[in-house]
């Protein structure tokens, strides 16, 4: 099944679109016509906004080039990255983020091999005869001499609904002295109580993962089909971007930033928990 995931998960980042996409500075389009396509793929991506390949796209820049992470050349590259046709992303939010990133002294890069950005794959499952949605997050970690994809997390509707712990006067209680009746008062707990998860520690989330993985195991829930992917990313200081995948005509097509998004102390921790907990 993990096999099937990965396999379909790639097939989808190395799905090719036919449009074009034009050479731009912020604000002001125009296509010099050395663009040959749209950010097919993730991987191109990463080199685009590094400046790690030419504007025509069949020459790679390594180390040592003269043109390796060239300073102009990611300006350029990075404002065609932008989704500029749907996101509300506003100018100004760009015009900092692209000083920030192209910063002469300090400037940032983002990297396939580091953490701080994960996928989220928006999948279909049947569970007790039903089809139900299911979003997967995936990420990036060392496997001998590479790297490879795993699963993260799991956000599942159906055990959302089972564990929904009380809160205020429907929480459970266990009086203190407990220990003194030898905890009998457990029955509360496990035979009286159908909200068992009320009398846990204030830390304790239910662990979906290992949930889904059981009841795959078991054979109450089958893979159908993926639907959908994007990536989350705070590899740059004080900053988050959501890439998405766009497939329309004209230039501004392929893989692009939707949102973005400048974060103060403690935004990155709120954010990622807006995101695995699925609103």
């Amino acid at each position: 099944m993990r096999k099937l995931i990965l396999i379909t998960l790639v097939s989808i980042l190395s799905f090719e679109l036919a449009s074009g996409q034009g050479l731009y500075s912020p604000g002001q389009p125009k296509d010099d016509g050395r663009f040959a396509a749209s950010t097919k793929q993730v991987n191109q991506f990463f080199r685009r906004f590094n400046a790690e390949e030419s504007i025509e796209g069949d020459k790679r820049y390594y180390e040592g080039d003269p043109l390796y992470r060239d300073r102009e050349l990611r300006g350029k590259f990075i404002s065609i990255l932008f989704d500029n046709e749907t996101s509300s992303v506003d100018a100004d939010t760009k015009k900092q983020f692209l000083n920030e990133v192209l910063s002469e002294q300090y400037p940032q890069y983002i990297h396939f091999h580091r953490e701080d950005w994960f996928a989220e794959v928006s999948a279909v499952f049947m569970y007790k005869g039903k089809r139900e949605n299911v979003t997967l997050f995936m990420k990036i970690q060392p496997e001998g001499l590479g790297y490879e994809w795993v699963i993260d997390k799991v956000v599942f509707q159906p055990f959302k609904d089972i564990f929904k712990k009380p809160q205020g006067d429907g929480k459970g209680f266990l009086h203190p002295l407990s220990h003194e009746l030898g905890f009998m008062n457990l029955r509360k707990a496990f035979q009286d109580s159908d909200t068992p998860e009320a009398y846990t520690s204030k830390e304790y989330t239910p662990d979906y993962l290992t949930l889904f993985l059981y009841e795959m195991k078991k054979g109450s829930i089958k893979f159908e089909t993926i639907q959908d992917v994007k990536f989350h990313f705070f590899q740059v200081n004080n900053w988050y971007f959501e890439l998405n995948q766009f497939n329309r005509p004209g230039f501004n097509t392929g893989w692009l930033i939707s949102n973005l998004v400048r974060l103060k102390p403690g935004d990155k921790e709120s954010i990622q928990k807006y995101i695995y907990d699925q609103k």
